[in-house]
Formats: structure tokens, C-alpha cells, sequence
């Protein structure tokens, strides 16, 4: 995964999310508490997100805050919708902010494509690197323990203690 500063969808994801900023920032005081507010956080969520995902080492961390970034910035439209509607926003400036949003979307969802791609790149890779397990044999001859007679004295008396109700006496 590249650098959080050579991130070109993090810059862009800033850029949308500057963009939103100025212009909640004109709002009247009413708007921007109520919807302003939440849409710049939903938009500002976006980067965040992508930047958590540079610093996580494991890939389903790193996946897991693109998934999140990906739904601030499906909640990010939600508002930009909303702005329009209740004609806080232009429909130009609307339908321009979600197609840099939409193009976001792609570039995140080819981001999460090719972060998989490594993710199983990498997985292959790793079973490659395993070597085969040697086969340990035992050469050296073990001697014997007990005789048959000592073996025939152990098992007799662990019969008659049975036999008796006692512990063997070894």
C-alpha cells in the first residue's frame, strides 16, 4: 500500500471534503447545525478512513477502513441530496459534488480490488516460501529395557493383586 502522502484517492477525497467545507460554511446558522455539520463529517470521515487504512499493518484492517470509507462517502451523497433538496446547494453544484464523489467511489472500490489482489499475491507467496519437512529417523538401536523373565514377574504380580483386592508390589 502506498504512502498516506502519495495516496492520489486520499488528495482527491480532500478535496471533495474542502469543497464541502466552504460550503456549509456559507450556510445560515440553522442548516449548517442541522445537516452541515453532519454532511461535512460524513465527508471528512472519507479521508480519515482511507489514512487509517495506510496505517494499518494487516490487510483486513486496511480493507475494513476502506469498507468504512466507502460508507461515509454513500452517507456524504445522502446529504449532498438533501442540501439539494431543501435548496441549500445548487442541483449544478450537486450533481458536480456527487460525480466527484462517484468517482471517488470507483477509484476506492479499484483501491479495495487491487488491495485483494495483493492480500492473495502475497498469501501464494508465502506457501512458497515453505520448505518441505525433513523425515527424522531413529538409528540408533534401543536396548532392551526388561528380560522375558523380569516381563513375566511383572505381569504375574500385577494378576495376583488384582486378584486380591492389593496394590502390586513392584
Amino acid at each position: 500500500m502506498a504512502e498516506y502522502g502519495e495516496l492520489g484517492i486520499l488528495k482527491v477525497a480532500e478535496e471533495v471534503a474542502d469543497a464541502i467545507w466552504d460550503r456549509v460554511n456559507e450556510m445560515n446558522e440553522f442548516s449548517k447545525d442541522t445537516l452541515g455539520k453532519q454532511m461535512v463529517r460524513a465527508a471528512d470521515s472519507i479521508g480519515a478512513n482511507l489514512a487509517e487504512a495506510c496505517g494499518r499493518f494487516h490487510f483486513g484492517d486496511k480493507l475494513q477502513f476502506l469498507y468504512y470509507a466507502r460508507g461515509s462517502l454513500f452517507e456524504t451523497k445522502y446529504w449532498i441530496n438533501r442540501a439539494a433538496r431543501r435548496d441549500l446547494i445548487s442541483d449544478r453544484e450537486a450533481k458536480a459534488t456527487i460525480e466527484a464523489l462517484s468517482s471517488l467511489a470507483r477509484q476506492l472500490n479499484a483501491f479495495v480490488k487491487g488491495l485483494r489482489n495483493v492480500k492473495q499475491q502475497y498469501a501464494s507467496y508465502k506457501a512458497s516460501l515453505r520448505e518441505e519437512a525433513e523425515t527424522y529417523a531413529v538409528t540408533v538401536e534401543v536396548a532392551e529395557l526388561f528380560d522375558a523373565n523380569a516381563l513375566a514377574w511383572l505381569a504375574d504380580s500385577a494378576t495376583e493383586a488384582r486378584l486380591s483386592g492389593q496394590s502390586p508390589n513392584y
